[in-house]
């Protein structure tokens, strides 16, 4: 049996309810359809906690995007993510709204963490994701935004990693943000990297 033909032939995780959840219609079997075509499965079991930062890595494409979205809408999770701001104009930046994300725009970072937390204290379910490395580029550093925003909202780190040589998306154990920020950041960055896999460009090939 092939890769792809094996993948679809697994069932999702199971979420559970104090998770946040969300009814997408249409676009749940559209999101079983993308992973199915695409070859993907889901590996681990998204955390039963209604509040969390999740943490995923690596971010090695566009592609991250479409594999996660696609995951949210299978699972019906409901997931506020962070985006480059230019992502947010015109008519698609309704529909990125719509999905639950915040615009950003890394030329002006002041505030982002206060903002997020205060995000936090007003929800009673909110799963905020965000990409440690902050950029494509193999061998960047994590950032340690999500780990303080962990810390001062009080919720967990939920890490999430993406793996392209075995088209497997995985939910790691939850960790608390506790202690030294940059002790916990490097434990997590390590969890993910030896978990998750970039994704191989050919060369020349558009990022």
């Amino acid at each position: 049996m092939s890769e792809p033909a094996a993948a679809a032939g697994r069932a999702l995780p199971v979420v559970g309810d104090n998770a946040p959840r969300r009814n997408y219609g249409l676009l749940e079997p559209v999101g079983r359809l993308i992973l199915r075509r695409l070859g993907w499965r889901i590996e681990g079991t998204p955390p039963d906690l209604p509040r969390g930062v999740v943490a995923f890595a690596p971010h090695s494409s566009n592609w991250d995007f479409v594999i996660a979205i696609s995951a949210m809408f299978a699972l019906r999770l409901r997931v506020t993510f962070v985006g480059k701001h230019t992502l947010f104009l015109g008519p698609l930046g309704v529909f990125m709204r719509w999905l639950g994300g915040i615009p950003v725009d890394r030329g002006r970072p002041e505030g982002f963490v206060d903002a997020i937390v205060a995000e936090f204290a007003t929800r009673d379910k909110l799963w905020v994701t965000l990409a440690p490395e902050g950029t494509r580029r193999a061998g960047a550093p994590f950032k340690t935004g999500f780990y303080r925003i962990a810390q001062a909202a009080g919720v967990p780190i939920i890490p999430v990693f993406l793996n392209y040589e075995r088209k497997v998306m995985g939910f790691l154990d939850p960790i608390g943000a506790e202690g030294d920020v940059q002790h916990g950041v490097a434990a997590i960055r390590e969890g993910l990297q030896r978990r998750g896999a970039r994704r191989r460009r050919n060369a020349g090939e558009a990022r």
